[in-house]
Order: C-alpha cells, then structure tokens, then sequence
C-alpha cells in the first residue's frame, strides 16, 4: 500500500480520517492546517485514511515536555482490519527517515505504562522498534524515545505532565481539536452533565503555548475528578454517566 501527504495545498478535497462526520473532518483539517507552517507532517493510506502517522518538531508539539531538538508523533493509527501488515512499522520508518533527514536527534512518542491504552501508542511494538521509556507521569503514561545519537539529552515530561492534578472539585476536563472526536463528543458529555447536575468544567486549548503547561501529559482530552487524573480517552455520554456513578 502507498501513502498520500497531506500538505497544506492538498488538505481541503483529502479524506482525513474513515470514521469522521463533515462536522469533524472540517475541524481536524484546520487545526492541521495551522500547524503546517509549525512542521507538522501527516500521511495518510490510500484506504480512506485508515491508518496515517501524524508529527511534528517536538518544541511545536502540543504537550508538556522538554525535548528540543526531536520528533514528536502525534499519532500513529492503523484500523483493525489493517493490523498485521507492516502500516504501522512503514509509517514508523518514514518518519524516522524523515527526522533524519532533517538532522534530528531522535524521535518519541506517549505510550502507557506496560499496556496499551485507548489513543496511545503501543509499548510492545515501540518496544521492538527500539524506543526506551525516558520518563513516566504519576498516572502511568510514559514518554518513549528512539534516539540517534548515542549522547542524546533524552526528552522529559515538564513538572505538570510528570504529576498531573488540578486545584477543582467536580469534573474538569482539558481538550484540543487536534482529535476530530473531541468535536463531536465534548458538546455530548457536557450537556449530559448540566442534565444530571453533574459539576463539569471544560476548558479548550487553542494554543501551543498553553498546551504545553496543560497538567497533564495528554493534552487531546484528559478528564480530572476532584484534582485526580482519571483518562485521555475520550467519553462518551453513557461512559462519563458510568464514571460519575450513575
């Protein structure tokens, strides 16, 4: 299978994603649009974007981590019914090609502590291509790296990704538009909330500068209970009913 690139002069008649509305596709487009001028790069499968690779230079990444100087991957996604056929270590290498290229020292990635969550990469598989864990947060996610040279200052997670808690009661949840998800479940969640009188705070970040001093490692969607990191992974309605007790 072959690759498109999607670039700022192709973006608006590509398909991004297979499982986005128009509603969504629309948001996740702009926010990739105004990250190209950043160094954002994104691949995507011939096969209606069923797996692609998003990354970008680490110091214009949105997350709180110190890692001048690398490659940052937003995401790397392959579609079950694409897994097993070398997508994701393809993508992987073109990448890792590419930060060459571009003189980087190294490139890395969240992953979760020993197992794989939901919209985080895959330990094992990172693992296998050679990353090592260069720092873990308090609530168990990890920052990996594969570096180029062996001296390498290995990247780490700023002090508030490293132990993410926040000063309010009730839910308080932080997120970006660079997941087209969050578009189309936050809105859900929230008015799920006001019906139950549930306290639920949302706070949408649309800038890399506060990105990077979010409190928590994942800045897409990290839902707090009373100060406490509960997930990155996106709520549904009846999920969030589930995790608030009823």
């Amino acid at each position: 299978m072959s690759y498109i690139h999607i670039t700022e002069e192709n973006i608006d008649k590509e398909h991004i994603c297979c499982a986005m509305s128009g509603k969504q596709s629309l948001a996740k487009k702009e926010w990739l649009k105004q990250r190209f001028n950043e160094g954002l790069v994104f691949y995507r499968s011939e096969e209606r974007g069923k797996c692609f690779i998003e990354y970008i230079p680490a110091e214009n990444a949105w997350v709180p981590i110190d890692a001048d100087g690398w490659i940052y991957i937003n995401c790397l996604w392959v579609a079950g019914s694409l897994k097993g056929h070398g997508h994701s270590g393809n993508l992987l290498s073109e990448c890792i090609r590419d930060a060459k290229e571009q003189g980087r020292k190294g490139i890395c990635i969240l992953s979760a502590e020993g197992r794989k969550r939901e919209f985080l990469a895959d330990p094992k598989f990172l693992s296998y291509k050679g990353f090592e864990v260069t720092d873990i947060s308090d609530c168990g996610i990890n920052l990996m790296a594969l570096p180029f040279e062996e001296n390498a200052e290995l990247p780490k997670f700023k002090e508030c990704a490293k132990h993410p808690a926040v000063d309010e009661d009730g839910f308080v949840l932080y997120y970006t538009d660079q997941c087209p998800f969050t578009c189309y479940w936050v809105p859900r969640v929230r008015q799920t909330a006001e019906e139950h009188n549930i306290s639920f705070k949302t706070i949408h970040i649309t800038d890399k500068e506060t990105a990077q001093r979010t409190p928590a490692p994942v800045t897409t969607y990290a839902l707090f209970r009373n100060g406490k990191f509960l997930t990155q992974g996106i709520q549904s309605d009846k999920k969030f009913l589930t995790l608030a007790g009823l």
